[in-house]
């Protein structure tokens, strides 16, 4: 039976803790940047499109940030007629060492934080890291908008980056394939389909999925409910726990999240595991393209 989306009562927004300059919290504050940016090991990665396309003036960077915008660098890619795939291993450490960052760098993650949407970019480069076993990542919290708003001080140019050797260890019981899907459904583990909710009871669905639905038996969390477009804040953990207790996810349940290309997903999956710390949650970055690719394979 398909369990409806219950939002929690209240949205409870607000900037995290700051963190300390020697620890790594999934979520930083436009303070905490303000105050570690010029640290030897901290990499500020400003990942927003189109920063020349906008009214900034002269002065449209993050100050020692390097730039690798989210759409055009080549953080996904197509994959066997699947779009949004993450790259072969050794072509996204290559495109991350050449950023200039190493094993050994904190690397702090800036989106523009206009709506949960555009937030995904962040939080599916923060899965990027994860994934290639780099733990030394966060986001700025509400992305350029807080940062500017509190005063960040802005540049002309981004940093220039000199490439460095990038290690990695692939963590691949992050990413969930098809296969595990399939094994969820026979199993029946907790599918949450991050979309929005008229896609989840199929009553519109993007180009790249073949035919409208869902996995069977899944639940619904929409992407938008982890993120406050007006006040550009991620959810607090209890917020992300009233809404996974909503849909009957248990606090530490095993659960895959999907959506259609692992964008939106990749939003849940930073709430469950990284915020609300559910370590048992694995993101389907093929999602509904993929899925949906073989007529073969249920849809509800």
């Amino acid at each position: 039976m398909r369990l409806s989306f219950v939002a929690a009562a209240a949205m409870l927004l607000a900037a995290p803790v700051a963190a300390q300059a020697a620890d790594v919290t999934p979520l930083v504050t436009a303070e905490w940047l303000k105050a570690n940016a010029a640290d030897e090991n901290v990499v500020i990665l400003d990942i927003r499109d189109d920063i020349e396309a906008t009214d900034l003036g002269d002065l449209p960077y993050v100050a020692n940030a390097v730039v690798a915008p989210y759409g055009s660098a080549g953080w996904r890619t197509e994959v066997q007629g699947v779009p949004g795939q993450i790259p072969a291993d050794e072509q996204i450490a290559e495109l991350i060492g050449g950023l200039g960052i190493d094993g050994d760098d904190h690397v702090v993650i800036v989106p523009w934080g206009t709506d949960s949407s555009e937030f995904g970019g962040a939080t599916r480069v923060y899965w990027t890291f994860k994934y290639l076993g780099h733990d030394a990542v966060s986001i700025l919290d509400g992305g350029w908008r807080q940062y500017d708003a509190q005063g960040g001080e802005r540049v002309a140019e981004p940093v220039t980056p000199v490439a460095v050797e990038f290690p990695y260890e692939v963590q691949p019981q992050l990413r969930a394939t098809t296969e595990d899907v399939v094994a969820a459904l026979e199993a029946g583990t907790k599918l949450v389909d991050g979309r929005p909710e008229e896609q989840y009871l199929g009553q519109g669905k993007s180009p790249v999925a073949r035919v409208a639905g869902t996995l069977p038996g899944a639940v619904n969390i929409p992407h938008s409910s982890f993120y406050s477009a007006e006040y550009a804040s991620f959810a607090l953990p209890e917020t992300i726990a009233a809404l996974a207790e909503g849909v009957g996810l248990a606090e530490d349940e095993e659960n895959i999240v999907f959506c259609n290309t692992g964008h939106w997903a990749s939003i849940a999956w930073f709430a469950l595991s990284e915020v609300a710390g559910n370590k048992n949650t694995a993101m389907y970055d093929g999602s509904m393209a993929e899925w949906t690719a073989d007529p073969a394979r249920p849809v509800q």
